[in-house]
């Protein structure tokens, strides 16, 4: 390996790194806002309903069938109803978000780990030399072919020419 190479690998680890270091950044700062946010209709949520009895109540209340398949009469409820409770609890939204959040990042790191795997690198390196030995190939052969093409048109003219 030798300086200009080692310099871009140095160049392209940073980047990298950068690159990892902003999507950390923004990911801090988004769960930061998200705990303000669910803090924020936790004391909202308290403040119209005092007791959690009242909330359980109301979400056992509530049971949806999100498809109609296995029922023969229809869905006696009326269009544009919630699907889901009025209210969630401050709690399960944030343990909702976080797992979506923790499942969109571990996606992300496998999908970085897998790119970036020597084996992935090396099948990469092997394509790309075929593919441009046999663009060079192709090269080759239409040069020929026009080479070819050009001598067989001068020949004809200059037997054209003779002929005249």
């Amino acid at each position: 390996m030798n300086d200009e190479q080692t310099w871009l690998a140095v160049a392209a680890a940073g980047a990298v790194a950068l690159v990892l270091l902003l999507a950390c950044a923004l990911l801090w700062r988004s769960t930061r806002r998200l705990a303000a946010r669910v803090a924020e209709l936790e004391t909202a949520a308290h403040a119209v309903e005092p007791t959690e009895a009242r909330t359980t109540a109301a979400v056992e209340q509530a049971t949806y069938v999100i498809t109609a398949v296995d029922q023969d009469e229809p869905d006696d409820r009326t269009p544009g109803a919630p699907l889901v409770p009025a209210r969630i609890d401050g709690a399960l939204f944030a343990d909702i978000v976080a797992r979506e959040s923790v499942v969109k990042a571990a996606g992300l790191a496998h999908g970085l780990r897998r790119a970036l795997a020597p084996e992935t690198r090396n099948r990469i390196r092997f394509e790309m030399r075929r593919e441009v030995k046999r663009a060079r190939k192709q090269r080759r052969a239409d040069l020929k072919a026009a080479l070819r093409d050009l001598q067989a048109r001068e020949r004809s003219g200059m037997t054209g020419e003779d002929a005249a």
